[in-house]
């Protein structure tokens, strides 16, 4: 624990302008962000006796080694910096509220040709509409099956769009009237995109305008007799209240107003918004988050309203915003969202009348959104809490592992050997953490010499971090005079992505993330995360006896003595420890023996799905892959050209040069190559028979 004295600043080195400072960790990790009007007045709260400090903020200035700040001009400036500094560092005493981007969204596609009505979740896009959030996606669709009946605009996929205009038939949408059908020209662009404008208009909250066009198109159809016309209108007509009726109205017509509720306690609180349009009930959300740092109900309402509007522009700033708590410089506040607007909005607490009213609506739903939250989070919270106490109890153990890390060994008869690791915090996977090794030390299979190798690389990193900082000036191992090797580099690992684009099963091997340096290249001191700075309390292998002995060898030759090691065979499920003849047994029924069968089955499935990955990329691997100069564009005009591998290892030179783009010196290269690799054996099919010519993707009898 640090004593804040050792890095607080001399009298005044601090200026008494506005800015932003951050608190670092020892290991120069940002664990704090936060803004002041007057940097040397807030500076010095934190540098106060530790006894009438907060129990927070004691906890942080006592985890922090030091502090800096930067100078702004004026406090909308701080604001932005601040929230700037939170979303890119994430400082682990700052209050984080949940990302909302699951919230499903109604979205209109004005960006396009033709403009799409769909549900749409995640990052906002530019030059889509979006009307929301709700609570249900099924919610949305209700709402748009009603409203096409007016405002046919089309809602298809952009290759169902295309299939309907390549055949000239329309979808079944276009049949019952609910699509005025673009696909086949039965409206003109032009057209098609006012019915999406007026759609949008009718969402926004100008409802009274088509609903009384309509009444009125109705009554002139009745007078001529058009009495099939009519009933249609009357029928459009109810479709458009009924849509209406799905969102009460709380406030006077054409009120835009964002109302935002707390309920809080010691420990936690919930956060819920009421988006208002047109006077009616749009969308509704919330946020629970824990209170990491000493904040009030008016620091609260400015974390969320940064949390709200940080990303948005435009219309998607209401010109209202109904708090219960003004912030601490609230004409900052204002400034900062009006600039995000491009208007006037107004930043204020309801006194009286139906905002005051509706107000009390979202408190109340704040209040049950918190009390739910504490009902869930109590037995799950008390699960986990036994589970890591009876493993701390077999273990024998001084206290519960907050962080454990688990190894596995993957492979396929000795080829592709990799390795898996895993961490669970507090109970619960932190994916962000996840590691994967290539075993580069030797050739073959054999699993305990590679647990022992990854061990040692795993740990290797986190001492060099520790010698970066400065915290061991010199590690040393038992009987070794010099200090401990810097690791080995490990060379890249394809990457694996979800849809989003963040990692799909955690950061590559122990190189690093696609977006990072190599490992053997030294960082700067940024504040982020280092890959191997966090120490576990417990280390788990998949594994009995031999294994454990390994890890235990390994962490033994780096002198670390503090990390508990043990590993769970999977035959029995029994927990094996270093130097005991005897594995521990846990009842089957043990919360504790369900933990370690999780985080053991985790590893194994990381292990397994970088080890298919790699070997699937080498059954890919083609001999044109190694031929200096021929990139991919040409390697495939030379498949394309030829059809397969096999022909053109038949092909003679001045038949490779009639491929566009290869020239005489290239086609004399990959006829030498070709002609010095040898054709791969052939694959048998098991089911028929049948040898399978890899080459050309056919099968010869």
């Amino acid at each position: 624990m640090a004593d804040p004295s050792s890095y607080r600043p001399k009298p005044g080195q601090i200026p008494d302008s506005p800015g932003v400072y951050k608190f670092r960790d020892e290991y120069r990790r940002v664990i704090y962000v936060g803004k002041a009007k007057n940097l040397r007045q807030r500076l010095a709260n934190y540098f106060q006796d530790l006894a009438g400090l907060h129990p927070r903020t004691r906890t942080m200035v006592t985890t922090a080694a030091s502090v800096e700040w930067t100078v702004v001009s004026t406090e909308v400036e701080a604001l932005q910096l601040e929230y700037s500094w939170i979303k890119e560092y994430d400082p682990r005493f700052n209050v984080k509220y949940r990302d909302d981007k699951s919230y499903p969204y109604l979205a209109v596609t004005l960006n396009e040709e033709f403009p799409r009505v769909q549900v749409m979740r995640g990052a906002k896009r530019k030059g889509v509409r979006y009307f929301g959030p709700y609570g249900h996606a099924w919610a949305i669709r209700e709402t748009v099956d009603l409203m096409l009946r007016v405002f046919p605009v089309r809602t298809c996929s952009a290759g169902v769009f295309k299939n309907a205009a390549r055949s000239g038939r329309p979808c079944l949408l276009g049949y019952i009237g609910k699509c005025s059908a673009p696909c086949v020209g039965r409206v003109t662009p032009q057209e098609h995109r006012d019915l999406a404008e007026d759609f949008c208009d009718f969402m926004a909250g100008r409802t009274g305008t088509y609903i009384r066009r309509l009444e009125k198109d109705m009554t002139r159809a009745a007078e001529d007799m058009e009495y099939e016309r009519a009933a249609r209108l009357r029928d459009d007509a109810e479709a458009l209240r009924r849509a209406m009726e799905k969102s009460a109205v709380v406030l006077a017509d054409a009120t835009d107003a964002d109302l935002i509720a707390v309920a809080e306690d010691e420990l936690e609180a919930a956060v819920q918004i009421f988006h208002v349009r047109g006077g009616r009930v749009r969308g509704q959300r919330g946020w629970v988050t824990d209170k990491v740092e000493a904040v009030d109900t008016a620091g609260l309402v400015e974390h969320a309203l940064q949390q709200l509007y940080g990303e948005e522009t435009g219309d998607s700033v209401p010109k209202e915003v109904l708090v219960p708590a003004l912030p601490d410089v609230p004409e900052a506040v204002s400034q900062w969202l009006a600039d995000r607007r491009g208007s006037h909005v107004s930043l204020r607490i309801p006194q009286r009348g139906d905002k005051k009213d509706l107000m009390g609506t979202v408190q109340r739903n704040a209040q049950q959104a918190l009390a739910l939250h504490k009902t869930k989070r109590a037995s799950d919270l008390t699960t986990r809490s036994r589970a890591l106490e009876e493993i701390a109890e077999a273990l024998g153990l001084g206290s519960a592992p907050l962080r454990v890390e688990c190894f596995d060994i993957s492979h396929l008869q000795g080829d592709d050997v990799v390795a898996s690791m895993v961490v669970f915090e507090d109970g619960l996977a932190r994916k962000s953490e996840y590691r994967r090794f290539q075993i580069k030390g030797f050739e073959g299979q054999d699993d305990v010499r590679s647990m022992h190798e990854v061990i040692g690389r795993r740990f290797k990193r986190y001492l060099q971090e520790k010698e970066r900082t400065g915290e061991w000036e010199e590690i040393r191992s038992p009987g070794v005079t010099g200090p401990v090797p810097a690791p080995d580099t490990a060379p890249a690992a394809e990457p694996s992505h979800s849809r989003d684009g963040s990692p799909q099963d955690g950061p590559r091997e122990d190189g690093p993330r696609e977006d990072g340096p190599r490992e053997d290249e030294s960082r700067e001191d940024d504040g982020r995360p280092k890959r191997f700075a966090y120490p576990p309390q417990l280390v788990v292998v998949d594994g009995g006896q031999p294994q454990v002995a390994a890890a235990k060898r390994a962490l033994d030759e780096l002198g670390i003595d503090d990390i508990a090691v043990c590993g769970l065979a999977k035959r029995l499920e029994e927990v094996w420890l270093p130097d005991e003849d005897d594995p521990v047994v846990l009842p089957r029924s043990s919360e504790g023996l369900y933990l370690l069968q999780r985080i053991r089955d985790e590893a194994h499935r990381f292990a397994i799905t970088y080890q298919r990955a790699k070997r699937a990329k080498r059954v890919r691997s083609s001999p044109l892959d190694d031929i200096a100069g021929l990139g991919e564009t040409r390697k495939q005009a030379l498949i394309k050209h030829f059809g397969s591998v096999r022909k053109l290892r038949q092909a003679t030179i001045d038949e490779i040069c009639e491929v566009p783009g290869i020239g005489r010196r290239t086609a004399e290269s990959v006829a030498v190559a070709l002609a010095g690799a040898a054709p791969p054996a052939p694959a048998v099919n098991t089911a028929t028979g049948e040898i399978i010519d890899e080459d050309d993707g056919g099968s010869t009898s």
